[in-house]
């Protein structure tokens, strides 16, 4: 009995003993909530003191005000920016455009929208409303005014491409306005340059003129979207950075989650008609898939398919195909419109042509690619003189004045000084044009200027200043020199060496700042 009783107290020892290094190993539940609590609490506290501590509200505060109210050099910019925008919308000049977003006020009162409803301040909000009203509106009616009048009313690449708004759209805007009001809030308003040309909110509003003149309901419609899409969307993130820079109201907290809750609907509602064209132009895509597929089934191996062109916007789809064949196959067509309609299940009006080449491959391959090879050609052409024309524009020189090479597809240009215009604008125009001629190296040389001053972040050099700093630098070929705190020029130095730029550093007091060097290589 006694090694019994002797043999259980061992037992309830060990399990006891297991029982409490398993408890030792399980942290204890209600630590959890105290440290995540203690990291919240230092992470607001770090953010209160190091982040809004930093920023002068009453500053930020009053240059938005200002951003929103009416003036004449509101109105006159506002009217010229319209003009400009339609001019370039209608001669399909992506250049000129850029011109008009460059000018373009209205940037400034749709922030002041967004700081206006995070404070709380309704008299100040109905001001800018009423300001981006009254611009906007007189913009919308000076071109159509100058689109009636104009001999050009068709529509171009540049303007339909401001026709179909999509949910990509409405995140170009989101990731601007963030960019901008972070540089308003920050003091770093060289920046709204970019932000202005990424979200283009003066072009739309010309189409929505282009639109209005020639009652095509499609094009207005389309262009407005894309506005309001622009402007809740800026609006609306302005108030969301304000909020989280510790811009606050007075509201109770009830109207402050009503406020909340509007907002959100207001958002989701815009996405929902941005997620329906986005969802447009994947089926469109796909349909395109389909459409080449079909045809080139109804053929042998030996036939090619040469040119394929779709107006999806036409009632039925407009299909328009050239096949180049052995032997030709009459009545086809209707076999192939009939299929496309019950796979693409919308009706279509096809136009089939085809073309006999010969009764081998070669034939046919010889022809396809003889037409291809003009049509290339031809397209070269027009891309390299349309190039020209853009950065001529955007140089403010003579088309003879841009040299171009084809065979390296390279682009270069000696821009002119623009009144008003800086390096960041440059290289704002350099960037765009670039854009919209993949595989290309586009180069446009600024007039030599002042450099921009170079912040400070957290102890460093402003990354973004010197950035365009090694850009002006390696289009000018001319060494840089560096004045300031000695750690801070070396770091500078370092950055601006790596772009290969050549670099003089000189201790000196006061902030860090950079000129050009006297004998252009440093």
């Amino acid at each position: 009995m006694t090694e019994t009783t002797a043999k259980t107290a061992s037992q309830e020892d060990a399990a006891a003993t297991e029982a409490g290094a398993s408890a030792a190993a399980k942290p204890a539940p209600s630590h959890v909530p105290a440290t995540l609590a203690t990291v919240v609490h230092s992470i607001r506290e770090w953010w209160t003191v190091h982040v809004i501590g930093q920023v002068d509200q009453a500053e930020v505060t009053e240059r938005r005000r200002e951003d929103g109210k009416m003036s004449e050099h509101y109105l006159f910019m506002t009217a010229m920016s319209g003009g400009i925008a339609i001019l370039g919308l209608l001669l399909s000049s992506p250049a000129v455009v850029i011109g008009a977003m460059l000018l373009s006020p209205l940037m400034g009162p749709i922030m002041a929208l967004g700081f206006a409803l995070a404070i709380g301040d309704w008299e100040w909000l109905k001001q800018s409303a009423i300001t981006l009203l009254i611009g906007s509106a007189g913009a919308v009616l000076l071109c159509a005014v100058l689109v009636f009048l104009s001999p050009i009313q068709t529509i171009t690449a540049e303007i339909a491409g401001r026709t179909r708004p999509n949910l990509f759209d409405l995140f170009v805007a989101l990731f601007s306005a963030l960019a901008g009001a972070y540089a308003m809030i920050r003091g770093r308003e060289g920046a709204i340059v970019g932000v202005a040309i990424a979200t283009a909110l003066m072009p739309p509003l010309a189409v929505v003129g282009f639109g209005l003149a020639t009652w095509n309901w499609t094009v207005f419609s389309g262009a407005l979207l894309l506005f309001v899409t622009n402007f809740i969307t800026i609006a609306l993130t302005a108030f969301g950075m304000a909020k989280l820079y510790g811009f606050r109201n007075s509201l109770s907290a009830r109207n402050t989650m009503f406020q909340n809750i509007a907002l959100l609907t207001v958002f989701i509602g815009l996405a929902v008609p941005l997620g329906y064209s986005l969802n447009r132009i994947a089926w469109e895509t796909n349909a395109q898939r389909i459409v080449r597929g079909e045809i080139s089934s109804q053929f042998d191996g030996r036939s090619q398919l040469d040119a394929l062109e779709i107006d999806f916007a036409a009632s039925p789809v407009g299909i328009h195909a050239v096949v180049f064949t052995p032997s030709l196959r009459p009545g086809v067509e209707e076999s192939v419109a009939k299929g496309l309609t019950e796979r693409l299940g919308e009706p279509v009006a096809l136009d089939l042509v085809q073309y006999e080449v010969g009764t081998n491959e070669s034939a046919a391959e010889r022809a396809q690619l003889s037409a291809a090879r003009a049509r290339e050609d031809r397209e070269a052409t027009a891309r390299a003189e349309a190039l020209t024309m853009r950065l001529s524009l955007a140089a403010g020189v003579a088309p003879d004045e841009v040299m171009l090479d084809q065979t390296r597809r390279r682009a270069l240009v000696r821009a002119k000084r623009l009144a008003g215009a800086n390096l960041s604008t440059y290289r704002a125009l350099e960037t765009r044009i670039a854009g919209t001629e993949p595989g290309w190296r586009v180069e446009l040389i600024p007039p030599l200027g002042a450099l921009p001053g170079i912040g400070v972040l957290e102890g460093e050099p402003d990354p973004t200043a010197l950035d365009l700093i090694g850009w002006a630098a390696q289009r000018l070929d001319r060494g840089i020199v560096l004045t300031g705190p000695a750690s801070q020029t070396e770091t500078a130095a370092q950055a601006l060496s790596e772009a290969g730029v050549t670099v003089t550093t000189r201790p000196g007091n006061g902030a860090l700042r950079a000129s050009w060097a006297e004998d252009g290589g440093g």
